[in-house]
């Protein structure tokens, strides 16, 4: 059998593997197996932070949202209520954007989802 020489194969994967981990602390951008799982482990973070990332952006939403539906003297959920009612299709996102830019617009978006008075009640049929 001839002998088979893997060498430049092994060098240039572990190579690759230390170039993506350099920065890292300790025996981590230096020694292979270590770095390889330090990469997994920063791998595996980064998916978890990927989506905790759209968690908070959510949040933060919401939060800019209800301060501001609460100076209009109207709490978020009944904002968020009397848009599904009115059929107004604005997401979260779109609402902080007016909130921030566009707060006349806004005022007028919280105006039409806030509900008639008692004896006025539109009939939606």
């Amino acid at each position: 059998m001839v002998r088979v020489k893997r060498g430049v194969v092994s060098h240039y994967r572990h190579k690759k593997l230390l170039s993506a981990v350099k920065g890292y602390r300790g025996t981590k951008h230096r020694l292979v197996k270590v770095a390889h799982e330090s990469l997994l482990h920063a791998g595996a973070n980064a998916y978890v932070g990927r989506k905790n990332r759209k968690r908070d952006m959510r949040r933060a939403w919401i939060l800019r949202v209800s301060e501001a539906v609460k100076k209009l003297g109207l709490p978020y959920g009944k904002l968020i209520f009397g848009l599904k009612k009115a059929k107004i299709e604005i997401d979260r996102k779109i609402l902080a954007e007016l909130v921030a830019k566009e707060p006349k617009v806004f005022e007028k978006i919280v105006e039409m989802s806030k509900p008639l008075p008692a004896g006025r009640q539109a009939n939606n049929k």
